[in-house]
C-alpha cells in the first residue's frame, strides 16, 4: 500500500517537500489555510501571504536542492546570481569582500522573487498527480496515538477529518498545530520591521549584493533579474516603518537608501511599493513529537540579516527526505517516532550554529558602542585578510557544510 503524509501548511517549505515527496513516490494531502491565487499570463504576480513583497538569496545547496527535483530550469529564468559579496559599516574603516572566482565557484547563491519561486512551485505542485492540495481550509484541532495522526479541519462549513501516519507541520510562526502539540517556543523581538521593496539604479548590479550596516538598520542590497533592479531589505526600529511607506515617502527613502550607500550603487533612481514585516526569533522547543515533525518556521523563525532562514528550512527537508527514504527502503513505518527523533538531533548542530551566527551579527551590529564598532570593524578587516576564513565561511553561507 502507498504511504501518505499530511503536510499542513502550503508556503514556499510545505511546496517544495510536498514535491521531493512525490518524486520518491509517496502520496501527499497538502492543506493550506489561505486559498492560493490563480496566474494569468502577461498579468502581475498575484500576492500570497507566503508567496509576498521579498526575496529569497537561494544558496548553492538550495539550488542543488532543486536541481535534483528538476525544477531549477524554471526558477533559472526568474533568479540572479551572486558573483560578490561587499559587507561594509556606514562611517567606519572596515569593509570585506567575498569574490566567487577567488572561492572557485560559480556563484554564492542566486536571487529569486519569493512571488515567483511560489509560483513556479505550485505550478508544479497543481500538476503532480501524488499531491492533492486542498486550499481555504483551516486545521482546528490535531490528535495523536501510537498509529496515527488526526486532523480535525474546516472548509467554509464543510467539516473535515483526516488521518495519517506521518503529519509535517509547516504552517508557519505562529503554528496552530505546534500549539495543539503543546510545544513551547523561545521568542526574542528585535524591535525592528524589515522594510521590502525593489529599486532601479543608474549603475548596473554586476551581480554584487552588499550587506550595508548602518544606524537605521542593516541594509541589504541584492541582485535581481534585469540589470538595474535590486531587492533591498532594510531592518529598522519598530515604530519608525512609516517615515518609509506609502507613495508620498518615494523620494525620503530614495535619499535615505543613496545616504546610507554613497555612490556605489549609482543612484537610487525609483523605488517599488513599500512593504514593512516584523522581526522576531521563534525557536520551537521540539521539532518532533510522536508522529509529526515540525518545520519551516513554525520550528524556527530567523532575522533575515544573513538570508539563510529558507535555506536552512530547505536543508531541513531535505535531510528529512533522506530518514524517510531510508524507512521505505526497509519497509518501516515512515511516522515511527524514533526515526524522527533521530531526524530531530541529526539536524541540531546545523540549525545552532546557523541561528547563532544570525543573531550575533543582528545583535553586535546593532550597538553603537564606539569600542564594539572599532572591534567589529577590526573583525571585518581580519575576515578580508587571514587566509582559509573566507573559504570556510563561504562554505557555510553556500549550505555545504551542513
Amino acid at each position: 500500500m502507498q504511504q501518505q503524509v499530511i503536510i499542513v501548511g502550503g508556503g514556499m517549505v510545505g511546496l517544495s517537500l510536498a514535491l521531493m515527496l512525490a518524486k520518491t513516490n509517496i502520496a501527499v494531502k497538502l492543506l493550506e489555510a489561505i486559498q492560493y491565487p490563480q496566474f494569468i499570463e502577461g498579468q502581475d504576480l498575484p500576492y500570497h501571504s507566503s508567496f509576498d513583497a521579498r526575496n529569497s538569496a537561494l544558496s548553492r545547496r538550495s539550488v542543488q536542492i532543486y536541481q535534483q527535483l528538476g525544477l531549477w530550469e524554471a526558477l533559472q529564468q526568474h533568479a540572479t546570481p551572486i558573483l560578490q559579496v561587499h559587507i561594509t559599516e556606514q562611517g567606519s574603516f572596515g569593509k570585506a569582500r567575498l569574490v566567487a572566482e577567488q572561492e572557485n565557484v560559480e556563484s554564492f547563491g542566486q536571487v529569486i522573487e519569493n512571488a515567483w519561486l511560489g509560483r513556479v512551485l505550485l505550478t508544479q505542485v497543481r500538476q503532480q498527480p501524488l499531491i492533492e492540495l486542498i486550499d481555504g481550509v483551516q486545521v482546528t484541532a490535531l490528535t495523536q496515538d501510537a498509529e496515527q495522526v488526526t486532523i480535525q479541519a474546516q472548509r467554509g462549513t464543510e467539516q473535515l477529518e483526516f488521518t495519517t501516519k506521518l503529519l509535517i507541520a509547516a504552517d508557519g510562526r505562529d503554528s496552530l498545530c505546534r500549539q495543539a502539540l503543546g510545544v513551547g517556543v523561545d521568542e526574542h523581538d528585535y524591535d525592528q520591521v524589515a522594510i521590502v521593496t525593489t529599486v532601479q539604479t543608474s549603475k548596473p548590479h554586476q551581480h554584487v549584493g552588499f550587506e550595508r550596516f548602518s544606524p537605521l538598520g542593516p541594509l541589504a542590497l541584492l541582485p535581481l533579474p534585469g540589470e538595474y533592479r535590486r531587492s533591498v531589505v532594510w531592518p529598522v526600529k519598530k515604530g519608525t516603518e512609516h517615515e518609509w511607506l506609502g507613495e508620498e515617502n518615494d523620494q525620503h527613502f530614495l535619499d535615505a537608501l543613496q545616504q546610507t550607500y554613497g555612490d556605489r550603487a549609482g543612484r537610487f533612481e525609483r523605488t517599488g511599493k513599500r512593504f514593512c514585516y516584523p522581526l522576531s526569533q521563534v525557536l520551537a522547543h521540539q521539532q518532533a513529537v510522536g508522529r509529526v515533525v515540525i518545520m519551516g518556521n513554525a520550528a524556527h523563525t530567523l532575522h533575515p540579516v544573513a538570508g539563510q532562514g529558507f535555506n536552512l528550512c530547505l536543508r531541513d527537508a531535505d535531510v528529512l527526505l533522506r530518514f524517510i527514504r531510508h524507512q521505505l527502503a526497509v519497509s518501516d513505518d515512515i511516522g515511527d517516532a524514533s526515526m524522527l527523533k533521530a531526524y530531530e538531533q541529526s539536524r541540531l548542530k546545523d540549525q545552532q550554529r546557523v541561528i547563532k551566527f544570525c543573531d550575533s551579527v543582528v545583535r553586535g551590529f546593532s550597538n553603537n558602542n564606539p569600542v564594539l564598532k572599532v572591534l567589529r570593524n577590526a573583525g571585518l578587516i581580519a575576515f578580508d585578510v587571514i587566509p582559509g576564513v573566507k573559504p570556510l565561511v563561504a562554505s557555510y553561507a553556500m549550505g555545504l557544510k551542513a
